[in-house]
This record gives structure tokens, C-alpha cells and sequence, in this order.
């Protein structure tokens, strides 16, 4: 199983990015998936997941309110609709898929992790 996520760039503060990931097997259609970001210095922590099927959603209090996350028409496909970007949220994203198909928050749910893609918001 590959994970590809994409979308990730340069925006200023309270612009918007749309982060998309991608699963190279039908088999991630049955599993939660979920964004995790590592900023420089720190330590990985959680952003947003979703259920298998797209019913389910939980948020870090941090992005809840300004940060979207869906799956696509190909239940294999997960994006990440950020606005109101803000400088703090500058880091690596990583998705990932879980191994159950509830949406969950830690990162030790997950076994297949993308490769990451960079987000920098500029004050």
C-alpha cells in the first residue's frame, strides 16, 4: 500500500491550501484515513481524520473550524481543505491510512504513511 499526498506550497497567512492524498490500493476505501503535520523542531501530532466511508470526522482543536477533511467519489481519496491559514500551521503533512475504519487521533492507529508535503505560511 502507497500513499501519495500533494497539494501542499507557499500561502500567506489567511489563505487557503487544498491537500490531497491519494492510495495506491482499493483497500484504503475500507479504512479511516487521517492528516498528521511535524513541524520543524517538533514532534508529529495529529490534524484530522475520517472515516471509512466518509460519516466520521475528528479534528485537533487547533484547525477545528478552519480545516475541512473529506474522501472523494474513490473512497481511496482523501483531501485536506485548509483556510485561514495561519503561520503555525507551517509544517510536513502526512497521511496515512488506519488500520480500522473509525476515525482516530493516534498516530499508532495508522500503518501506511505518504511521504509528506510541505506547507509554509507566510506571515
Amino acid at each position: 500500500v502507497q500513499l501519495q499526498a500533494s497539494g501542499g506550497g507557499l500561502v500567506q497567512a489567511g489563505g487557503s491550501l487544498r491537500l490531497s492524498c491519494t492510495c495506491s490500493r482499493r483497500t484504503c476505501s475500507n479504512n479511516a484515513m487521517g492528516w498528521f503535520r511535524q513541524a520543524p523542531g517538533k514532534e508529529r501530532e495529529f490534524v484530522a481524520a475520517v472515516g471509512w466511508n466518509g460519516g466520521s470526522t475528528r479534528y485537533a482543536e487547533s484547525v477545528e473550524d478552519r480545516f475541512t477533511i473529506s474522501r472523494g467519489y474513490a473512497e481511496s481519496t482523501m483531501y485536506l481543505q485548509m483556510t485561514t491559514l495561519k503561520p503555525e500551521d507551517t509544517a510536513v503533512y502526512y497521511c496515512a491510512s488506519a488500520r480500522g475504519s473509525v476515525a482516530v487521533t493516534t498516530a499508532s492507529s495508522y500503518n501506511y504513511w505518504g511521504q509528506g508535503t510541505l506547507v509554509t505560511v507566510s506571515s
